[in-house]
């Protein structure tokens, strides 16, 4: 109810963009986790075609994020939110509608860029629509995207036991509704004419030197953030037996982020720096890889029930654990990007952002990948839950290194001692 009741008090525009993001995370989870599954079984493509196919939709999104942000700065957010939930609207239908390799790509393309649009633009229309209450916003922001996460997967594998189209036509049908909702509810805003070149925009935010050190910093959030969908899940299935114990990740993550989200944000927002706590929740996130370690490598239970909810205990207090580091810290990190440039660069802040957080994602699944292969075959199966944990406190410690350095937005105002003041200070 306290969710509810705190969304009621931002005006309609960011109302209707965390639905959106509800819309936006449940199309996307519905189709895409079985895509890979309906081009092998259904089409019996080869891995190597599948891997193409799902390749150039995760490069298209990823590597476009900076196109995108320039153009919600340069052509206002409503515009490029509208165009990438009708591009998404094309590309998922085109998913049930084409058997082709050709056809297939261009999905793949049109999905894939249109998430490259309409993910900067929206969260760049949110820091500008939400004020001084950006980490209120972004912290329901994070509640809408995670139960999204959670009812698309749930739906997706309903309407898979009719056909793969059915649940391609859901989605695409989804994004349709999205499209007229921005289009006829989302108010525009003025957007403020471009004083330079997009090339020029560019190079400000890559000489933005302390911004790329706080991006790269944030290298380890996305890799452990991303191991809800690898290690975590791999994890539970394999410390119960259980293929469905999976679900019980997500469940448990929406369920904590519904009744808890809010209240963290709203606490700590008024405790010390912002800084402070995005190293923290990036420590927490590092510890909730602990706790499984102690299953890992243990086998298929065989006491019954009993024994599997044993074994499920540490793999999901570890995910409870990821989830509320992710609380602490990321409606935090959102709301630092646009405080390190001028706001009308916010887009391109968090295009450039983003960027850097889909190769950090793209290596950091590898490496996780890697060590799960390696510890499956030395019977170390503890390295991956390893590599995470070094990820966590790596991350943490890069970002404390910036806050004392005081170079991060809003150090400026904290009383820390004057000695600790950098060379660089990032542009206001």
């Amino acid at each position: 109810m306290k969710t509810w009741h705190e969304m009621r008090r931002f005006p309609l525009a960011i109302r209707l963009l965390l639905i959106n993001q509800l819309g936006v995370n449940t199309g996307f989870y519905l189709l895409i986790p079985y895509l890979a599954v309906h081009l092998g079984e259904d089409l019996g493509m080869s891995a190597a075609v599948v891997g193409i196919v799902l390749g150039v939709r995760n490069l298209s999104q990823q590597g476009l994020f900076l196109i995108g942000g320039s153009a919600s700065d340069r052509l206002g957010a409503r515009r490029v939110i509208i165009a990438g939930c009708a591009l998404r609207t094309v590309g998922f239908g085109l998913f049930a509608l084409g058997d082709g390799l050709a056809v297939l790509i261009a999905a793949s393309v049109l999905s894939g860029l249109a998430g490259a649009l309409f993910n900067p633009a929206v969260r760049a229309y949110l820091a500008q629509e939400a004020g001084t209450r950006k980490a209120e916003a972004f912290a329901l922001f994070n509640v809408f995207a995670t139960t999204g996460a959670l009812i698309g997967p749930l739906l997706g594998s309903v309407l898979l036991l009719v056909d793969f189209r059915v649940s391609a036509l859901t989605a695409a049908a989804i994004f349709a509704l999205l499209t007229v909702a921005q289009a006829v509810v989302l108010p525009a805003s003025e957007v403020a004419p471009a004083t330079n070149s997009v090339l020029g925009d560019w190079r400000e935010v890559l000489g933005n030197r302390v911004f790329l050190a706080f991006a790269l910093a944030m290298v380890g959030m996305f890799t452990m953030q991303n191991q809800l969908y690898l290690l975590l899940p791999d994890g539970a299935r394999r410390a119960t037996g259980w293929d469905g114990a999976a679900g019980l990740v997500f469940l448990i993550g929406t369920v904590a982020n519904l009744s808890l989200q809010m209240r963290i944000t709203r606490a700590l927002k008024e405790r010390g720096n912002r800084a402070r706590w995005i190293s923290a929740g990036l420590g927490l996130m590092g510890l909730g890889f602990v706790p499984p370690m102690a299953v890992a490598g243990m086998g298929a239970p065989s006491g019954g029930l009993g024994d599997a909810a044993l074994r499920a205990l540490p793999v999901l207090a570890g995910a409870l654990l990821l989830y509320l580091g992710v609380m602490v810290a990321q409606p935090f990190v959102l709301e630092l990007i646009p405080a390190f440039g001028r706001a009308e660069l916010t887009g391109t802040y968090f295009g450039l952002f983003y960027v850097v957080s889909g190769i950090a994602a793209a290596v950091g699944n590898t490496v996780v990948g890697w060590a799960m292969d390696t510890g499956e075959h030395t019977r170390t199966q503890w390295l991956p839950w390893a590599c995470c944990l070094g990820f966590g406190l790596i991350s943490a410690a890069g970002v404390a290194w910036l806050h004392r350095l005081r170079g991060l937005p809003g150090d400026a105002t904290d009383p820390a001692p004057a000695a600790a003041a950098p060379t660089t200070t990032a542009k206001a």
